[in-house]
This record gives structure tokens, C-alpha cells and sequence, in this order.
């Protein structure tokens, strides 16, 4: 299965703080960003900025399904945005699911947990551009990928971004999300697998979100090397470098 490059707009909704709309594997998310804000009493904390997410369904009102997501984003987020640097502060990121690859939302209030995996890449890369586009203070930027282990022949191998049917058939299924420093902020797994197949899927969603950005910019990639898929940090900085060539452009 042929999946088209991801595409990203930033700055799309002028009330909010920052604002973007990510595009791939069949899924379209956008976010709005505001902060960091004065936070109500309950959510004060006297060193550091709360981080509070919150997912909207592409149909119908958010379940357990949205509230799960809701958790992992804020961990992960909250790891990498300089929270101790506005305490007592709100960062609020709304993140709108608009559309989903055909099947996903079918008897969405008896799906189970494990169905959110494939839509954490988008939500995380749609939050990292909103925050971009704040100008939130960031550590380092994310990005993430899902990895399906399918059977083939006797044995398995590993299918990046794969399609509803390959989820379906798939052994175990995997998403990740890494620093542009290659660190694991957050690793969730759903099937039956072995520590190698794990470490396999790992090592192939590392290489997407992280070792291609560490070539050079001359460095030539063998056939043998070609990427599995989409270098993610390569597209954040050409999509935040159209973005400020947009922006200082003489109108």
C-alpha cells in the first residue's frame, strides 16, 4: 500500500494561539493552541504549567476512547515543553479529529482501547506544529510512528503506517514517539509479540522519526538504506521554514 506524504498548514485559526492541520495515513487532525494562561485554582501548580489536551471524535461526543489519548498526549507533551518555565500557567492544545480511514469509527462506543494506536501519530504531529506555531517553548520536537507485525510465510515482518486491513491481521501492533534526540517518551503495544519482534518495530520507528535527521546534508542514502517511511523531522523543519518564508515575505 502506497501512502501519500504527509502535508501540514499552520496558522489556520486566527483566535487561537497557534493553530495547524496534518494530513497522512488517511487521518486529519487539526489543533489549536492557547497559553501559556492564567489556570483556573484547581489546575495551579506552583512550579510548572499545567499541560491539559483534549481530543474531539471526527462523529459523535468523546468517550473513554478520547479520554485514553487524552492521558498519553499530556505525559508525552509534558515532557517535552518547558513547563517549570510559567508556573501557576495553562497550555491548553484541542486537538479536532476530522477525518479517519473507512472503518475506524464503526460501533465507536464499543471499541476497545487498543483501536487508538494508529491515530496517536497524527494527534502527536498535529500538536507538536500547533505548539510550533505558539511559539511555546519546546525542549525538542516529536515525532511518532506505528509499526503492525503481520504475518508472512512462516514468519513476520514489520509494516510501517499500515492500512485498516493490515491492522486487522496483524499479530501485534505498535506506536511510538520519539525526541529529535532519538529518546522514547512513549511506547504503547496491543497483541501477542516477542521481545525481538518488539525491538524490531522499535528500531523501525526510530529510524523514521529520528535517524534520517541525523545524515548530513550531503550524505547520500544507499538503496539499501532507503526509508521505510516519511522522514518526520525533516518534514517539521520544511514545514515551519515555508511557514517563516511566508510570514517575511513583503506583501
Amino acid at each position: 500500500m502506497t501512502v501519500a506524504a504527509p502535508e501540514a498548514n499552520l496558522g489556520i485559526l486566527p483566535k487561537s494561539d497557534g493553530s495547524a492541520t496534518f494530513k497522512y495515513g488517511g487521518y486529519t487532525v487539526t489543533a489549536s493552541v492557547n497559553g501559556p494562561i492564567e489556570a483556573a485554582r484547581r489546575d495551579e501548580h506552583p512550579y510548572k504549567a499545567h499541560v491539559d489536551v483534549i481530543v474531539r471524535p471526527a462523529a459523535g461526543a468523546g468517550g473513554t476512547r478520547e479520554r485514553h489519548l487524552e492521558s498519553l498526549l499530556e505525559s508525552s507533551l509534558s515532557q517535552i515543553i518547558l513547563v517549570k518555565d510559567f508556573p501557576r500557567c495553562l497550555i491548553q492544545i484541542v486537538l479536532q479529529v476530522e477525518s479517519v480511514p473507512a472503518n475506524d469509527y464503526v460501533n465507536t462506543k464499543l471499541v476497545q482501547a487498543g483501536i487508538n494506536l494508529p491515530i496517536i501519530p497524527a494527534l502527536v504531529q498535529t500538536a507538536v506544529l500547533a505548539l510550533l506555531s505558539a511559539c511555546v517553548p519546546m525542549a525538542t520536537t516529536a515525532a511518532a510512528a506505528v509499526i503492525a507485525v503481520v504475518p508472512a510465510g512462516g514468519s513476520t515482518k514489520a509494516v510501517v503506517d499500515p492500512s485498516q486491513r493490515e491492522l486487522e491481521t496483524a499479530v501485534s501492533s505498535h506506536a511510538f514517539v520519539f525526541t529529535a534526540h532519538g529518546q522514547l517518551l512513549l511506547a504503547e503495544s496491543q497483541g501477542d509479540f516477542t521481545m525481538a519482534e518488539w525491538e524490531d518495530a522499535h528500531a523501525t520507528a526510530n529510524k523514521i522519526c529520528c535517524e534520517a535527521a541525523k545524515k548530513d546534508g550531503m550524505e547520500m542514502i544507499l538503496d539499501d538504506e532507503k526509508q521505510a517511511g516519511p522522514d518526520l523531522q525533516a518534514f517539521l523543519r520544511s514545514t515551519l521554514e515555508a511557514k517563516v518564508t511566508e510570514d517575511l515575505q513583503w506583501r
